[in-house]
């Protein structure tokens, strides 16, 4: 087969109009689940600070005379709590020409990169918040940091072999927890003693937060709600949404931002987002032909109890 004598084709053609589609196509995830989840506080200073206190334990003793002449029972004080708040930034520059000419897909360039940086800012500050960080107050030369929610939990914990909780956050002490260089397999029974601990300790836990991995290891479990069944003629659920405990059922959130080899148990009635200064977009000095833009936050994280939640740590990275 051969062209036809003096076709004049597009090999040979000037002027043919490329054939770019208007729309651009992106499917980086944008989901914060545990952003999405906390309460919204405010932080009206750099170090943030909040108070926990917790009942005298129960007395099965407690049987009094007739008539018996009181003794005051001590006081005890509140717990302070502290955490700092840490400042995360996105920004762009954008030239005055790229701003004019004609693109696909976008009708401002500036507008375009700025709705992409709002949403690499909200990723960044949901993984700097699942993470086990521990405070650092900061200097001139050295940025502040949050502490992150590994590295507060300390009541309700399961970790593998020869590997310490975080700092006690009752004494404002503040330290990561220590990562075990051996991780296991998550197993039912595991977190099971977790929800049992923390509902012991008065947390009524509602959310199972999970990396990808290991949410579907929970899809094994046998306590999970969402059992195997047929739900058509060509499609199976084979996933859990919802694991029934023996002290009430939790929502199963995958994360992709946290650490895979944990696991948390999670009370969000106690856990908020301290912002001292929430997204704010700023202009940047003009310095020649560019659109200079950043977006800043400035938070903390309010672990308003930490015996309210609990982390099976130290877990198997890989889905064998």
């Amino acid at each position: 087969m051969t062209l036809t004598t003096n076709g004049f084709s597009t090999f040979a053609a000037i002027g043919n109009r490329e054939d770019l589609a208007d729309v651009i196509h992106d499917i980086s995830p944008t989901d914060t689940p545990f952003i999405s989840m906390a309460k919204k506080g405010k932080a009206t200073a750099v170090l943030h600070e909040w108070q926990t206190d917790a009942l005298a334990s129960a007395s099965s003793s407690n049987a009094q005379l007739e008539g018996n002449d009181i003794t005051p029972s001590a006081s005890t004080a509140t717990t302070r709590v502290q955490n700092y708040c840490q400042i995360s930034a996105a920004s762009l520059a954008i030239t005055g020409t790229q701003e004019v000419v004609d693109k696909a897909g976008r009708g401002s360039e500036v507008a375009y990169q700025l709705a992409k940086r709002a949403k690499e800012l909200k990723r960044d500050i949901e993984s700097v918040v699942t993470q086990n960080q521990a405070y650092n107050a900061g200097a001139t030369t050295t940025a502040r940091k949050t502490r992150s929610l590994e590295a507060f939990l300390t009541s309700n914990v399961d970790r593998g072999s020869s590997t310490a909780t975080a700092g006690a956050s009752s004494t404002g002490a503040d330290q990561a927890a220590t990562d075990c260089t051996d991780t296991r397999a998550f197993t039912e029974a595991l977190l099971k003693d977790v929800i049992q601990s923390a509902w012991s300790n008065g947390g009524e836990g509602s959310v199972l937060m999970v990396g990808p991995v290991n949410k579907q290891k929970v899809s094994a479990f046998t306590g999970r709600s969402s059992a195997r069944q047929n739900i058509g003629e060509d499609k199976i659920q084979a996933a859990a949404s919802l694991y029934a405990s023996d002290f009430g059922d939790l929502k199963v959130v995958p994360n992709r931002f946290q650490r895979e080899r944990s696991a948390f148990v999670l009370d969000p009635e106690y856990v908020k987002m301290a912002w001292l200064r929430p997204y704010k977009t700023e202009n940047l000095a003009k310095t020649g032909d560019s659109m200079r833009k950043f977006i800043v936050a400035e938070y903390a994280l309010e672990m308003c109890n930490e015996a309210a939640h609990g982390v099976i740590a130290d877990l198997n990275v890989t889905s064998t």
